[in-house]
Formats: C-alpha cells, structure tokens, sequence
C-alpha cells in the first residue's frame, strides 16, 4: 500500500513538472519580431502617448465617426432634460411639467397661486404670469390651468392646455 502512494505520488510530481518545463523554456527565449510589427507597435505607443496627455482634445474621450450617430440612442425621447437646461431665476424659470400646486387663494388683486418645483423652493404665481415653457391661463379654488409652449419630436411648435389641481384625482398625474 505505501509503494502504492509513493509511486502515484511521484508520477504526479512528474507530470506537473512536464507541464512547467515547457512553459519555462518558451520564456526564457526572447521573442524577435519582424521589423514591420516593431514599427507598428512603437507607432501605437506614440498615438496612446499622444492621445494621453492633457493637452491633447481627444483625451478621456472615445473615437467617434464623424456624421455617424449612436444606433443605440432613441430618436424621439419623452424625456425632459430640465436638470441639463440652464433656468432663469424666479418664476420665469418654472418648467410647467415640473411644477407642484400646493395650494391657491384669493386675495384683492384676484386669485394667487402657491406652487413649487423640484428643488421645493415656493412661488407666488397670478394669471397671466409667464413662465418657462407657458403662460399661466387660470387660477381656480382647485387648481390652476397653463397654456405650455412646447415642441413635438419633429420640431414643429405646440401649444396645449395643463391643468394642475391641488388634490390629483385617481389616474391624475400631479
């Protein structure tokens, strides 16, 4: 039984060192290349070289063809990109699809509305006051109603009514 393990043991050892000898023999022999891969190959480095330093336009960025467009980007978005447009102050930078009625009054000039955007700062808003994207239409103990200027996917200009209430109905987006 000992002879047994002992020979199994050493024909182990054998055939794992037949599978490094190989592997040692082919690095130890330098590898020569042919004259166009060196040349090639020191042309790549020089163009990662290039294309690495700070200077250069095309650092940290991929290549793109020209005239080309992503196959993978929607042509027609439904998207609002309202975090990447740059709003003017106060009420003439509230985006009617961002903005929440929180509540309405009337008071001696005529009916004011409380609403808030995104960043949950509070406005003040009257008939007739302009927005972003609209006008605001009408005010009522509800809601409020706007007239949004907006673009179809074609480009074309259009104009449609929003209204906003303060308690959203069932299937009412607020």
């Amino acid at each position: 039984m000992r002879l047994a393990k002992a020979s199994a043991n050493l024909l182990a050892v054998l055939a794992m060192s037949l599978c490094v000898i190989p592997g040692s023999w082919a690095q130890a022999k330098p590898a020569r290349k042919p004259a166009r891969k060196a040349k090639a190959a020191a042309a790549a480095k020089q163009a990662v070289a290039a294309a690495s330093t700070p200077e250069s336009p095309a650092a940290g960025t991929t290549i793109e063809a020209v005239g080309k467009r992503d196959p993978f980007v929607p042509l027609i978005s439904d998207k609002k990109d309202v975090g990447a447009m740059h709003l003017p102050p106060g009420k003439a930078g509230l985006v009617i699809a961002t903005v929440r009625v929180s509540g309405t009054v009337q008071g001696a000039g005529g009916m004011i509305a409380v609403v808030s955007n995104p960043e949950e700062r509070v406005y003040f808003i009257r008939e007739g006051d302009r927005l972003y994207d609209g006008d605001v239409e009408k005010i009522s103990l509800d809601g409020v109603t706007f007239k949004e200027n907006t673009k179809d996917a074609f480009g074309k200009p259009v104009e449609r009514v929003v209204t906003k209430r303060i308690y959203a109905s069932a299937g009412e987006q607020q």
